[in-house]
């Protein structure tokens, strides 16, 4: 059985050892579109050679970062083909200011696995903290198994935001490149969805999309950078549902609502009419 929610859930997987550069920062910055502009300065300060400011959504790959190999979706209780598999959701919670290079732990257990009917989601949740036993950020993320349902477990509750009954405070317009996702890859996601065309083929596509987590990012910075005064770390928790593909090179049109201590957001897809991209955006500032 692909799924056994009774091992699933509690199981804790192999606790991760890691660490990065400055250089890693810089990478995935770039690969989430940072520094498009040689004279801004602010902008330039994503690429900064030993101390770049740091976006907290680089919490996404730091611990695999120099990973080469396409990921397994193998756990306790869960073995499934990873061309059914796609993100669904993503959240990171920054404690402190993420250093630009350090050491770190990250301690990764099932906190939930939700029967959908015609798919199943696995949720995990993990803690990493830095040599001195400090927490540095958390992170809860779900992904979502097609085919996998039906096995009699708890469909799970709805985490939809409520957005303002208003026109958007904010609209924001961020174009992708045509190699965007052959970039974010080097950043430690090896999963041919989004380099190889037979295998996004095999998986229902009509080309290789983008990554989930590189649209997060990329939705991450844009709001950073136009109403965050440039500064990384005013994002104290940024969280998305996936609720839709990105083509490399499409545009992103990214509506904000201000709610006081949150920005609430949507990101879609304007060469395809709209269509939806990320859902249920949450940035929570400093």
């Amino acid at each position: 059985m692909p799924i056994d929610p009774a091992v699933a859930v509690g199981a804790e997987l192999p606790e991760v050892s890691f660490e990065w550069s400055a250089s890693d920062v810089v990478l995935y910055h770039l690969a989430v579109g940072a520094a498009t502009d040689p004279m801004n300065t602010e902008s330039l300060a994503y690429v900064h050679d030993s101390a770049p400011k740091v976006l907290p959504t680089f919490a996404t790959v730091a611990a695999g970062f120099h990973t080469t190999e396409p990921p397994k979706v193998s756990f306790p209780g869960v073995d499934i083909d990873l061309a059914k598999v796609v993100h669904g959701s993503q959240k990171v919670t920054a404690h402190r200011p993420l250093p630009p290079a350090g050491k770190a732990t990250t301690r990764t257990r099932i906190v939930e696995v939700q029967d959908k009917g015609s798919a199943a989601v696995i949720v995990q949740e993990s803690v990493t903290t830095d040599d001195a036993g400090q927490t540095l950020w958390t992170a809860r993320s779900s992904i979502f198994a097609k085919g996998e349902g039906g096995f009699g477990g708890e469909r799970g509750r709805s985490e939809k935001v409520e957005y303002p009954d208003r026109e958007p405070d904010h609209r924001l317009r961020i174009p992708t490149l045509p190699n965007q996702a052959l970039i974010y890859r080097l950043c430690g996601d090896r999963n041919p969805l989004h380099s190889d065309p037979e295998f996004a083929s095999r998986a229902g596509f009509p080309r290789p999309i983008l990554h989930g987590l590189c649209t997060y990012g990329t939705v991450a910075r844009a709001i950073a950078d136009e109403l965050l005064d440039g500064d990384a770390a005013a994002v104290a928790e940024f969280s998305a549902s996936f609720a839709g593909v990105v083509f490399p090179g499409e545009t992103l049109e990214v509506e904000v609502w201000d709610d006081g201590a949150r920005l609430l957001a949507t990101a879609s897809v304007v060469e395809r009419e709209g269509a939806k991209a990320l859902a249920n955006v949450v940035c929570a500032r400093n």
